[in-house]
């Protein structure tokens, strides 16, 4: 009996796809497969190229005299075969399997390229065109379920949609269904390091239910999380792993698939997967135990921002990337999200790296069609050069302390700042962590040190003395610039080192050029870090990179925002590492610096940096950032100034009235709130419940200054008289001055607060402002009276059931 092998001739396959099958009188040459025996043809390539294996369908308890024996040494009797889809990768590193034991169905490394969906009444059916043998992850409507099936088990089920899909984001379950989200659009930004990398463009929501009813709560939660994927920059790649650098890809376990190998913090739509991965960990009730089939399903995208520029340096041809990559834990916007949490997670942390490749000659935008490794997608070839990679790696954080700043509508907000002590033990889980991942900890502290900043600075300097050696408050320093060395006794946190430089009065002035003495002082630091170099060898079967040297520290930046000035002195650090690079790569003279080398290679890195800086400031505070003029040219610019204070105004108005709903969205997506778990209260959550009284001042206000402007722009009859009109003008100017003395007297009353998770900051200053309005002489009896309390909750469950009823 002939046994049926998918052949692969010189690496690809064919034409046809065809069957390799035993010509007539051909003899077979026999293989031990376990106890087993095989009639095997003869292959072009080892058995480990083979996309495709065999199993013998035999249960593990079924004993060896009921097993199948050979008949001759020509004639072998066969048990019935399954048919099993693995990539090459699987093969080569399967371990051996004793022969009373089957292994379970597993699926290629990496994310399955091409999905077709097809939606159906009763489930939605998730399949691979290239894997056919593969199982079909089943979505069961309405309850959510996740299964694997027999592809041909679905298809003769009738389809109302059937399309093509970029992968799966992930299911998330709402107020009142569960939904899955899938990615309908993508676009290719650059291949790296020979993998595609592609960003999310569009992404769909589908419902489990066919709602009847429509909730106006449930519909709301939907906005947000469309708004938020139509604005969110996803990346992801089907055969690289962009969540980690490539340093710690050198020392990854390349056996596991791909969302296993996933940095977790930077694995955006962890949440979203929990689904899939319970059931790939777990199983259910029906596929009890592991399922390493659903692994191609499980898609990693990274939120942040990736670019890629193809350059060359003095002639010689090189790439340029740099990739940020936006932690997933405490997630959210400017005003909403400041300091540190319980667990030890600080606000807008991003992993920011600078990738020099050498001699990557695949690097287009094609297809992976043509790859030599369709299971990778990675382009062959390096013209017989080792390919270089040379990374560098920043971070950024918020000051790991417990300090927020209160919205209340002034442009300035009030700092609140606590106590050290109670943040010493989230503090200490958060650079426990950082020196566990990166090693020594160089600590940039840019907030000033004069004004409402001063009392950050002297928290996060109490911090870390006492951190590492027990300090107090009056370890604080006043200097400009401070290198905090650690301290004589071993310790852990012995290696975080804190670096003041206050930047605002070093740069005094339009004086930008006096930042770079912050990376003069920290040379010796910068020599001792290093940087990460790996080579890839060509022709090698692994991806995996071998390292000829390791970046041993981080330098970790904050301002206050973690923002612009942030992002100044980051690609500072930056430009000396890469002018340390060249040097050391023969590409220019050591000691020299690629400023005066090379002014197109210059231009070129300015923008990547300005670029990256807009992208990380968009995710948290709703704009580009500001002092870009001086990352774009060099130096402070009037023009910049202007456009900052264009920025500043941008931001004013985004942070106290739109916000909101942005951190809303973040919560969602990132499960900080889940409607499906959280307890339903008496009314609706997005509702305003303020009296009408107070909603109305606004629109009053607005009123009585187009009135007031009416009043002056309309032509009047020559004969008319004045003072009525003036008396008139004069009243309406009056209410719209006393309505902008009201909003701003009760700023917090008016401010865009998060609906899901109240912050206890918004909660106190809102009852505080509240307060105060009930007592306001001209209002105050008429806010008592209007207050929308249990019946009006009440009242509105009652008008919600008439519509349903209806």
């Amino acid at each position: 009996m002939a046994l049926e092998l998918a052949s692969f001739l010189d690496g690809k396959p064919t034409s046809r796809g065809g069957l390799h099958l035993l010509r007539p009188g051909q003899a077979p040459t026999v293989r031990a497969l376990g106890t087993l025996s095989f009639a095997l043809p003869p292959l072009p390539l080892p058995l480990p190229r083979w996309p495709q294996f065999y199993q013998p369908c035999i249960p593990p308890s079924t004993s060896s005299a009921a097993r199948p024996k050979l008949a001759s040494s020509s004639r072998i009797a066969h048990p019935p075969l399954r048919r099993i889809h693995c990539c090459p990768s699987l093969l080569e590193s399967r371990p051996a399997r004793p022969p009373d034991t089957m292994a379970p169905i597993t699926g290629p490394l990496f994310p399955y390229r091409d999905i077709n969906l097809r939606v159906s009444n009763d489930a939605y059916t998730f399949t691979s065109p290239s894997s056919p043998n593969a199982p079909a992850l089943v979505l069961d409507r309405p309850t959510g379920d996740v299964s694997l099936t027999e592809p041909s088990l679905q298809s003769t089920k009738r389809a109302t949609r059937v399309s093509s899909v970029a992968g799966v984001l992930g299911l998330i379950q709402l107020k009142l269904d569960k939904y899955v989200i899938i990615l309908n659009k993508t676009k290719p930004v650059g291949r790296l390091k020979g993998q595609m990398v592609y960003k999310v463009l569009a992404a769909e929501i589908l419902p489990m239910r066919e709602r009847q009813i429509h909730d106006p709560d449930e519909d709301t939660f939907v906005r947000l999380l469309e708004t938020f994927l139509k604005k969110a920059p996803l990346y992801f790649s089907y055969s690289l792993d962009l969540t980690n650098s490539f340093q710690r890809q050198s020392q990854a376990d390349t056996t596991k698939p791909l969302w296993m190998r996933a940095d977790d913090r930077f694995f955006y739509n962890r949440f979203l997967q929990s689904d899939l991965i319970n059931f790939r960990n777990l199983g259910s009730r029906a596929q009890p135990g592991t399922q390493p089939a659903i692994d191609p399903f499980i898609l990693p995208c990274m939120f942040g921002m990736f670019e890629m520029k193809q350059t060359s340096f003095k002639g010689t041809p090189l790439s340029l990337t740099l990739i940020s990559r936006r932690s997933r834990y405490r997630g959210g916007t400017r005003f909403f999200t400041r300091g540190v949490d319980e667990e030890g997670h600080v606000a807008n942390y991003n992993e920011t790296e600078q990738v020099v490749i050498l001699n990557e000659t695949s690097t287009g935008m094609g297809g992976f069609a043509g790859s030599t490794d369709m299971q990778s997608g990675k382009l062959g070839g390096t013209d017989g050069k080792e390919m270089q990679i040379m990374s560098y790696v920043q971070t950024r954080g918020s000051v790991p302390t417990y300090w927020s700043e209160i919205n209340s509508l002034r442009y300035t907000p009030k700092l609140q700042v606590r106590g050290t002590q109670a943040a010493t033990a989230p503090a200490a889980r958060h650079f426990d962590e950082q020196i566990r991942i990166y090693g020594d900890n160089y600590l940039i502290n840019l907030v000033n040190s004069k004004g409402r900043e001063r009392n950050v600075k002297e928290s996060y300097e109490q911090m870390c003395q006492t951190l590492s050696r027990a300090g107090s408050a009056a370890d604080a320093t006043n200097e400009k610039f401070t290198v905090t060395p650690s301290s004589s006794s071993r310790n852990h946190f012995d290696r975080i080192h804190y670096v003041y430089f206050d930047f605002h009065t070093e740069t005094k002035g339009m004086r930008m050029d006096k930042a770079y003495n912050l990376v003069t002082r920290m040379h010796q630091e910068l020599e001792t870090q290093s940087y990460f170099r790996g080579v890839d060898m060509p022709g090698g079967l692994d991806d995996k990179l071998e390292a000829r040297s390791l970046q041993t520290s981080v330098m970790r930046t904050n301002c206050m925002d973690c923002l612009d000035r942030t992002n100044v002195v980051q690609s500072m650090f930056a430009r000396a590492v890469l002018d340390r690079i060249f040097g050391e790569l023969g590409l220019m003279p050591r000691g020299a610096s690629f400023r005066d080398q090379d002014p197109d290679f210059e231009f070129l890195f300015r923008n990547l940096w300005a670029d990256n800086a807009d992208t990380v400031s968009g995710s948290y505070s709703g704009t580009g950032a500001m002092k870009t003029d001086v990352t774009r040219t060099g130096s402070r610019t009037k023009l910049g100034a202007l456009q900052d204070g264009r920025i500043g105004v941008t931001r004013y108005f985004l942070n106290n009235f739109l916000d909101g709903p942005r951190q809303d969205s973040f919560d969602i997506f990132l499960g900080a709130y889940q409607p499906g778990k959280s307890g339903v209260g008496l009314g609706r959550i997005f509702v305003d419940r303020r009296p009408l009284l107070i909603q109305s001042i606004p629109y009053l206000l607005a009123f009585s200054t187009f009135i007031v402007f009416i009043g002056i722009f309309t032509k009047r009859e020559a004969d008319a008289r004045v003072l009525p009109l003036r008396i008139f003008i004069l009243f309406w100017t009056a209410v719209a001055a006393w309505c902008v003395h009201f909003i701003f007297g009760h700023g917090m009353l008016y401010v865009n607060w998060p609906k899901l998770n109240p912050r206890s900051f918004a909660t106190e200053g809102y009852n505080e402002h509240y307060s105060k309005a009930r007592k306001d002489a001209l209002l105050g009896s008429f806010v008592a009276r209007h207050e929308r309390g249990l019946s009006t909750a009440r009242f509105l469950s009652a008008e919600e059931g008439k519509k349903r009823i209806e």
